[in-house]
């Protein structure tokens, strides 16, 4: 437990203020979810809560997790408040205007029945690119900067900001295309061909706090660095190769749950090896790190 709290206390102030945002975010998510629940609406299609709970849980995780794992690179104070600043700017105008157009009963993306609605859809599409160009100032940093010192964590953290960036410019493609589709009369089309893309956006999204994690748990072990560095490169393997997988399944219109068995079978040993890495990883904590002893005898976990 000391390892995470020193994780807020030893934040900068910018980064402080992004994992307090992303804990506002995320806790949005969840009450729309709950809310969703009591009421018994739909789950389904683009007038729905659920817009509004996915968005809040994934840009709160996102927005914490990008604000953590930057926080290993050596980035000028100024440069890195920028943007981080901009990408938490960025992260609570796409949740609340998505959210707000949840509770309106409007649709958020690709809706230009109204001049309001209007301005909604192209400011959402103006934060996607902010998201884009963060990342992209970010990962520039993490590949020119000397960053970590430990390798496997600066392999953790540059392959998390380079999925991160496909999971963002797969975002830009389908607004792209739910755009031009719905500008030619077709809304219904619009939702459609951009949620097909909605699989590689959902994998790739999460990789700059999986992999980076991970690099952070092995350090609590006894393993020499060669070693977690290895263990590193097998989860960035994997993970690169469920993304390409999902990636080919979603711009070729096929369904990640109905794809020919080898295909499916490949997607799933990735997932497995990640997972395994994660376990691996896991089993290598020393037990001092896992609990300390206090005065009454009992123990508490650290």
């Amino acid at each position: 437990m000391n390892a995470l709290t020193r994780i807020w206390h030893d934040g900068r102030r910018a980064e402080r203020v992004a994992y307090a945002v992303g804990a506002a975010l995320f806790l949005s998510g969840v009450v729309h979810a709950a809310v969703l629940l009591a009421t018994g609406g739909s789950w389904l299609g683009p007038l729905s809560l659920r817009k509004a709970v996915t968005f809040g849980l994934s840009f709160g995780l996102t927005l914490a997790s990008v604000a953590w794992a930057t926080s290993f690179l050596t980035v000028r104070d100024r440069w890195r408040t920028a943007l981080l600043g901009a990408f938490t700017a960025a992260s609570v105008v796409e949740v609340l205007l998505v959210s707000m157009q949840a509770w309106r009963g409007v649709p958020s993306h690709f809706n230009f029945e109204t001049p309001f609605d209007n301005v909604v859809s192209m400011t959402l599409a103006a934060g996607g690119g902010v998201l884009i160009v963060t990342v992209i100032g970010f990962t520039a940093a993490a590949l020119v900067e000397p960053g970590p010192a430990a390798p496997s964590l600066r392999l953790a953290v540059r392959a998390g900001l380079a999925v991160l960036l496909v999971a963002l410019a797969t975002g830009a493609v389908m607004i792209g295309r739910g755009v031009v589709a719905a500008r030619g009369g077709d809304p219904q089309l619009a939702y459609t061909t951009a949620g097909s893309l909605k699989p590689l956006h959902a994998v790739a999204m999460h990789a700059i706090l999986v992999l980076p994690a991970l690099a952070w748990l092995l350090r609590f072990t006894r393993w020499p660095e060669a070693h977690r560095l290895l263990v590193v490169k097998v989860a960035v393997a994997a993970d690169a190769v469920l993304t390409a997988v999902v990636g080919v399944e979603s711009f070729t219109g096929v369904d990640p749950l109905a794809a020919p068995l080898p295909v499916t079978a490949l997607s799933a040993l990735a997932a497995l090896a990640l997972a395994g890495t994660g376990a691996y990883a896991l089993s290598g904590v020393e037990p001092r790190f896992r609990f300390v002893r206090v005065r009454d005898g009992k123990a508490r976990g650290r």
